[in-house]
């Protein structure tokens, strides 16, 4: 799970590529950064930390330019503690690109070794995101055949692309004094939407992974880009696009409406936010079926996420809904911290009790999925040092079972508490006194109720069903092997801070 821009305005985008990271920040917290573009010249800055801790004054000055990219980076598996995977990426060949990524190619391995031995481009990171910019590079080339770039040219490398890359991918990419690329994989796994602001110097265009980018900026939203498609739009501010891939599924991934997106989002025409009170109701209606003699006293949410699903349920349930939970607002997700540690240190930094609320009473917690456990135990152990009598547990999602390959990080089995374990021995293991898990068939009908139109979801971690076809039991053991090979690092943004500016005079460099 990464987040990512891109803007094509009539004035300086450097603000508004800022203030859009700041929107997106809660899809990476590892590192950041920013691309313009201005002439014939790229300016970059990124580093590892927070979007403000990135940024400095003298950074945005040097990002000049009136179109650009930016990204903020959560690190999947094989690519965790690594400054120099910040995105985005660039390659000099053949016009000049750089490229902001989103998901997780499956064959990133297969293709790195395609680029050494035929495609003769070397990858200097592990990250399947540079795999991806080779990738592309390399299908431009071929499309152009040594003439002059137009979008056929862009549009059939894209579709070189869909050809050769599985896996996950929402992509925006600059092509040197030519225009904004973006484009999305032929299952819009991963979101991203276009957003559109007219002014009376010409049309502004701008694409992200979620709306509420594009509300934030100022824009109007258009659409979502469609699975397989790919849009262009120029430096004077033309708008193309051309579905590229040769078959589509439309099958987000169901993480998205149940954790990662904010509620104020729309993706793939649902909003999150009345996708997430559906799961409350659906919930809801689950508990009264087959608990119906729990005594239960008080709703709390554990806030943010599931507060949408515990309303609902309260209402729906007849029982009073409180807020029992205060956030520390100054401290990250635990989902997409890296290490058991760090997330067990941080859920008593992030998370205090209103001791009122539990004391003496039966209380029903909900949460928005339970992936580790880790969280899940220590808040409950907090509910009864808070003095409840009875401590109940609902997830608004089903038990997560299975690796995740398509960009979150749930890599391997053994650190899904629900593996191995059936729904009495996940409730013994984390202390509650019951827990409710949603259905799956529950799960996909909220969202579905939102918007009817979507068939198919993207549901592998609940299911083990890979939408892309391709992910084999050896696959999945390659990936647990390589994530216990790797060894926690530093992490040090303080030269990042300093040292991450790039500035690529390409004038002289491209032909167009």
């Amino acid at each position: 799970m990464c987040g990512i821009l891109g803007v094509v305005a009539t004035n300086p985008v450097n603000q508004l590529l800022y203030d859009g990271l700041q929107v997106l920040q809660h899809r990476g917290q590892d590192a950041a950064g920013i691309a313009t573009s201005e002439g014939g010249r790229f300016h970059m800055h990124k580093g590892s930390g927070l979007v403000r801790d990135v940024f400095r004054t003298r950074n945005m000055r040097n990002l000049a330019g009136n179109w650009g990219i930016a990204h903020v980076r959560y690190p999947t598996a094989g690519s965790a503690y690594n400054a120099a995977e910040a995105q985005p990426f660039y390659v000099n060949s053949p016009f000049g690109l750089l490229l902001a990524h989103n998901g997780n190619l499956t064959n990133a391995g297969a293709l790195k070794r395609e680029m050494f031995l035929a495609d003769l481009r070397h990858i200097n990171t592990n990250s399947d995101s540079e795999v991806l910019l080779n990738v592309l590079a390399h299908e431009l080339q071929a499309a152009c055949n040594g003439l002059k770039l137009d979008e056929d040219a862009v549009f059939r490398a894209v579709a070189g692309v869909h050809r050769r890359c599985r896996g996950a991918y929402a992509v925006v990419v600059m092509i040197a004094g030519y225009g904004l690329l973006a484009f999305r994989d032929p299952y819009g796994i991963r979101p991203l939407v276009i957003g559109r602001n007219d002014t009376d110097a010409g049309s502004e265009w701008l694409v992200a992974s979620e709306s509420v980018a594009v509300d934030v900026l100022g824009f109007k939203l258009l659409r979502d880009v469609a699975p397989g498609e790919a849009v262009l739009i120029d430096t004077r501010g033309t708008f193309h696009s051309r579905q590229c891939a040769a078959k589509t599924v439309e099958a987000p991934c169901m993480f998205e409406f149940v954790y990662l997106a904010r509620p104020d989002s729309i993706i793939d025409g649902v909003s999150v936010y009345e996708s997430r009170v559906k799961m409350g109701e659906f919930l809801a209606e689950k508990l009264k079926r087959t608990h119906p003699h729990i005594d239960i006293d008080v709703v709390i949410p554990i806030p943010d996420s599931s507060r949408p699903a515990a309303m609902e349920m309260a209402h729906k349930l007849g029982l009073p809904y409180r807020e029992g939970f205060v956030k520390n607002r100054y401290i990250g997700r635990t989902f997409i911290m890296p290490g058991q540690a760090t997330r067990r240190k941080s859920v008593r930094q992030k998370l205090n009790t209103i001791p009122q609320e539990f004391r003496g009473k039966n209380v029903l917690l909900v949460d928005d999925s339970i992936v580790r456990g880790t969280t899940s135990k220590e808040i409950v152990t907090m509910a009864r040092e808070a003095g409840a009598n009875k401590v109940y547990l609902a997830s608004a999602a089903p038990p997560v079972r299975y690796a995740n390959v398509y960009g979150i990080d749930m890599p391997t089995r053994s650190e899904l508490i629900a593996s191995d374990r059936d729904e009495a021995q996940i409730g013994e293991s984390i202390g509650a006194d019951g827990l409710i898990y949603q259905d799956l068939e529950d799960l996909k009908a909220a969202v579905r109720a939102v918007n009817p139109a979507i068939n198919c979801f993207e549901t592998s971690c609940f299911d083990g069903i890979y939408i892309t076809g391709d992910v084999t039991a050896e696959y999945l053991n390659g990936v647990e092997s390589q994530r216990g090979e790797e060894k926690p690092g530093t992490g040090d943004a303080s030269d990042d801070a300093e040292g991450g500016q790039l500035d690529l005079n390409l004038a002289s460099g491209s032909e167009h």
